[in-house]
């Protein structure tokens, strides 16, 4: 299970009552390509100086009686103020995963799976549309990431289009489908395989295809891991239109399940790969090995360059589990190693180690700011941000809360 297990954040919430803000102060990178502790006298557009609005969802450490704890909203991050506040708060029925801003302002956010719920909210965090999907047929549970088409169907970098596309599963069977929904009315229109089981998250190639993160693991229809044995993670290539598949690509090792994906981006902001010029995508992975030192010690990041899928570097700094994944500068990407308490960046000039750049409890959401030059980070108790060339920068959160897996940057924040 990603993130935070309802155990581990009810025991957070516990502890925050009675902790101090921050439990190890963040670490400017040392010793890596580009890496900087001095402030920068100039902020961009997203930089430290502009009020930021984030969607995200979290666990509320107390709720009124009949209300869910779990929600979905809004936080505004003011660094110069050295504030965060709650614009919005939207109790859910269970844990939201997955969120996607959209081009005027507002988000969707979708049920970790097996999740039974999508929703939109306006840029405000005011919800506009709610769907259960209790009564669909076929029958499907969410897993977890949304994702829109390009203009007019057919792919890109832009987040507008006719269409929205859900990893879902058969409940009866355990096999993965991708749903297309009507983005004005979120009702399925279509579907086809997304060819695995625990098909997670997804992101849209440059050609408009789809890249699908196949978890592989096999769960019964609670979501519970069983029969590690037969584990298939790989990564998946399909046509938007019609689910055709045009590619399937798998690690050595089927132990490490594929979760969460990203593409590396230049310094202009750009999807590419710096030293070769091709896109590269990221891959976070989780080590589902037996053996305690072998989950451990094993990779938690993987690359794929749209012609091989390789294990990027042997470090084991991760712990073996990668809660999330986001470009980081240079090309590179910067994963979040929740259970070894750690921000992780991986650099394509050395690509042997991971350059640590934060010391948080519980770090998790990541989110790509300044055109990939920083990443800001959800913890346990606050939000970090670390930039590869100004200092880093931390607030605690304003309420005692359990943040989730991810969080968006929204337009015009």
């Amino acid at each position: 299970m990603n993130g935070l297990s309802l155990g581990r954040r009810r025991a957070l919430l516990g502890a925050l009552a009675l902790a101090q803000p921050w439990a190890s102060p963040l670490a400017a990178a040392t010793g890596a390509p580009g890496a900087s502790g001095t402030a920068s006298a100039a902020a961009g557009p997203e930089g430290i100086a502009v009020p930021m609005r984030l969607a995200t969802a979290w666990r509320a450490a107390s709720s009124p009686a009949g209300v869910s704890p779990d929600r979905v909203g809004v936080l505004e991050i003011d660094w110069a103020s050295g504030h965060v506040r709650v614009v919005a708060d939207v109790p859910v029925a269970g844990r939201a995963h997955g969120l996607l801003a959209l081009a005027d302002g507002g988000f969707l956010a979708v049920a970790n799976r097996p999740g039974r719920w999508l929703l939109r909210c306006d840029a405000r965090g005011q919800v506009q549309q709610r769907l259960s999907i209790d009564d669909e047929r076929p029958r499907r549970t969410f897993n977890g990431h949304v994702e829109m088409s390009g203009k007019g169907g057919k792919g890109g970098e832009g987040d507008t289009g006719d269409w929205l596309y859900t990893t879902e599963t058969d409940p009866a069977t355990g096999d993965s489908w991708l749903s297309v929904r009507d983005a004005r009315t979120l009702v399925r229109v279509s579907q086809f395989a997304a060819g695995g089981r625990d098909a997670h998250q997804f992101l849209r190639a440059r050609d408009g295809s789809l890249l699908v993160a196949i978890g592989g693991i096999v769960r019964d229809r609670e979501g519970r891991k069983i029969e590690a044995e037969r584990m298939a993670p790989s990564l998946v290539r399909l046509a938007p239109e019609s689910g055709r598949l045009l590619g399937q690509w798998q690690l050595d090792d089927p132990r490490l399940s594929i979760r969460h994906i990203a593409w590396a981006r230049e310094r202009s902001g750009a999807l590419a790969n710096e030293v070769s010029g091709a896109p590269l995508l990221g891959l976070a992975l989780q080590a589902e090995h037996e053996q305690e030192d072998r989950r451990r010690n094993a990779p938690t990041l993987a690359t794929w360059d749209g012609a091989s899928l390789r294990i990027a570097t042997a470090d084991a700094s991760a712990g073996g589990y990668a809660g999330d994944i986001a470009a980081g500068p240079g090309g590179g990407f910067v994963i979040s190693a929740q259970k070894a308490r750690r921000g992780l960046w991986w650099h394509p000039a050395r690509p042997e180690r991971l350059t640590p750049v934060a010391e948080l409890t519980e770090p998790c959401a990541l989110a790509t700011v300044d055109g990939g030059a920083g990443v800001l980070i959800s913890a346990g108790r606050g939000v970090a941000r670390w930039h590869a060339r100004e200092a880093p920068a931390m607030l605690p959160w304003p309420v005692a809360l359990a943040p989730d897996n991810h969080w968006v940057v929204l337009r015009g924040a």
